[in-house]
């Protein structure tokens, strides 16, 4: 697996853009901190190039903050359909993806590679996107949303799993 690194780093490049999971006139729903605040303007300007409506629900800087002040509001919004999906950026992804995850009608995944996001998407029905804004480069960010954004779930056997996920 370690072998196909490169070729799914560069998944975004010389490739159409569908969007699957993007709904129409609902906003994907971001959220980070201050560690995340970088990487996510990088995806920012990848859905303004790419003519996809989001929300940002903070932080709107680098200014040391808690992750759960922005999560919540955003996990709280794709679970009302207000947007679809979510992206939230932490540092490690693993904070802010926890407090994504304490939303009964959320399913976040950490993704730190772009075949992680797809197989979150294919097997898990993922609605929100977490990623580690201080391991991964922007470049490396934006091939993961969009392996995420371009990846329907299968279903099928997949779908018993996720019904049993709410406690």
């Amino acid at each position: 697996m370690i072998n196909n690194l490169p070729n799914l780093l560069n998944l975004h490049e010389n490739r159409p853009i569908s969007m699957s999971i993007v709904k129409e006139n609902v906003p994907v729903g971001l959220c980070s901190d201050h560690a995340g605040w970088a990487t996510k303007q990088a995806v920012i300007a990848w859905l303004d190039a790419n003519g996809i409506a989001y929300k940002d629900f903070g932080t709107y800087n680098e200014d040391s903050c808690d992750y759960p002040d922005f999560a919540h509001p955003c996990a709280l919004a794709v679970e009302r359909g207000e947007c679809y999906p979510g992206i939230g950026i932490c540092g490690s992804g693993e904070g802010i993806n926890m407090t994504l995850n304490k939303h009964q009608g959320i399913r976040s995944a950490l993704c730190w590679l772009p075949e992680i996001a797809r197989l979150a998407r294919q097997h898990n029905d993922a609605n929100v996107l977490a990623m580690p804004g201080r391991f991964i480069t922007n470049d490396e960010a934006i091939a993961i949303v969009e392996a995420f954004l371009n990846t329907d779930f299968e279903g099928g056997r997949h779908q018993r799993r996720i019904d049993k996920i709410p406690v």
